[in-house]
């Protein structure tokens, strides 16, 4: 019971999931929406 102590206050999300998981998927939804954005930017600029 002592070694859950240090992981009383972990989001249920990081329990779940490995802790690389969850900074790749955060870092694909980053990139995905500036890649939206550039496209965006592309036919706002384009037309």
């Amino acid at each position: 019971m002592s070694q859950n102590q240090g992981r009383s206050g972990a989001s249920t999300q990081e329990t779940k999931f490995p802790r690389g998981l969850v900074i790749r998927l955060f870092a694909y939804l980053i990139a995905g929406h500036i890649f939206a954005a550039f496209l965006y930017l592309l036919f706002t600029v384009g037309k």
